[in-house]
């Protein structure tokens, strides 16, 4: 029973946290002529991931942040906007995303109330733009992709269920849904745009 009680009381953590990605992003928004409008960035052609690609401020949790992953949201948007701590205002989080590579990520709604200030990190981020809030209302088209595994070859089949050894090969497993929006010369999609349309369904009457 000792060894029971061990776990009365406990606060629970991610398993196999050192096996996935946990990172968090700030959802921004600045006003401008009054106007709600969505701040994105798109990523640098010299990063290694992702280069050119559209996106919210965000990066890796570091361990000391786990337990305040709005900290990273916060330390990644200052970092790559060029502001200050003081000039973002966080509003609160929306829900977290987990991406069938394992990524978990922490996506938070902040406010930037002044738009002269931001002055993009060139080494992380080729530039920025604002949409309107409204424009996003209407669904976003989409699509799926399917994913799918293989076994290696040491994969003790004899061991498990029949069934598993018609799965010898690639086949496919499950699949989900992607979004896409698109803003004059942009074309949003992926997490980007899974977060979008999570922040855009949480502000509808009734959810």
């Amino acid at each position: 029973m000792e060894l029971i009680r061990r776990i009365a009381g406990r606060r629970p953590r991610i398993h196999n946290e050192s096996e996935c990605l946990v990172s968090a992003v700030l959802v921004p928004i600045v006003k401008k002529e009054g106007i709600p409008h969505v701040l994105f960035e798109v990523r640098s052609e010299n990063l290694n991931r992702q280069p050119g690609e559209i996106c919210f401020p965000g990066g890796k949790v570091e361990p000391e942040e786990m337990a305040r992953p709005q900290e990273t949201a916060i330390r990644e948007a200052v970092e790559e906007l060029g502001i200050r701590r003081d000039q973002v205002v966080l509003i609160g989080p929306l829900d977290y995303q987990i991406t069938p590579p394992g990524t978990l990520i922490y996506p938070f709604l902040g406010l930037i109330e002044d738009l002269d200030i931001i002055n993009p990190n060139p080494n992380e981020v080729a530039g920025t733009f604002l949409a309107p809030l409204e424009h996003f209302i209407s669904p976003p088209m989409a699509s799926t992709v399917e994913v799918a595994t293989r076994y290696p070859a040491d994969f003790p089949f004899h061991k498990v269920p029949e069934s598993y050894k018609e799965k010898e090969n690639w086949s496919k497993q499950w699949s989900f849904p992607v979004y896409f929006y698109e803003y004059g010369e942009y074309f949003i999609w992926g997490v980007t745009a899974r977060i979008l349309n999570n922040f855009i369904t949480l502000c509808r009457p009734g959810v």
